[in-house]
C-alpha cells in the first residue's frame, strides 16, 4: 500500500513519542491497530463486493445469451415439426399418397430407361 522503509517508520514513532508522551503511546499504537484493521477489512468488504457484482452481471450475460440460444432451439424445434407433420399427414392422405407413389414410379422408369440414377 504505502512504501516506507525503516528510518521513515523510526522518525514517525520518535515523533509521536514526543507529541503523545510515553504514557499514552501504547493506547494510542491500539486504537491505531484497531483503526487499520477497521480499515483493511472495510476495504476487503467493498473489493468482494465489486468482484461479486462484475460476476453477477457476467452471469446475467451468459443468462441472455443463453436465453436466446434457447428460444433460437425452439423455433427450429417448431419448424421441423411442422415439416414432420406435413408429412405424416401427406402419408396419411389418399389423394397426397397417390401423387406421391406415381412420381416414385416415374422417377424409378425413368431411371429404368437412362440406366442412370439420379443422385
Amino acid at each position: 500500500m504505502f512504501d516506507f522503509g525503516f528510518w521513515e517508520l523510526a522518525i514517525v514513532g520518535i515523533v509521536a513519542l514526543v507529541v503523545v508522551g510515553p504514557d499514552k503511546l501504547p493506547a494510542l499504537a491500539i486504537k491505531l491497530g484497531r483503526f487499520l484493521g477497521k480499515l483493511r477489512r472495510y476495504f476487503a468488504s467493498v473489493r468482494a463486493d465489486i468482484e461479486s457484482e462484475l460476476k453477477s452481471a457476467e452471469l446475467k450475460e451468459m443468462l441472455e445469451k443463453q436465453q436466446s440460444e434457447i428460444s433460437e432451439l425452439r423455433s427450429i424445434l417448431s419448424e421441423t415439426k411442422q415439416d414432420v407433420e406435413t408429412d405424416v399427414k401427406s402419408f396419411t392422405d389418399p389423394t397426397l399418397a397417390d401423387a406421391v407413389a406415381e412420381e416414385a414410379t416415374k422417377s424409378t422408369s425413368q431411371t429404368s430407361l437412362t440406366g442412370k440414377s439420379e443422385s
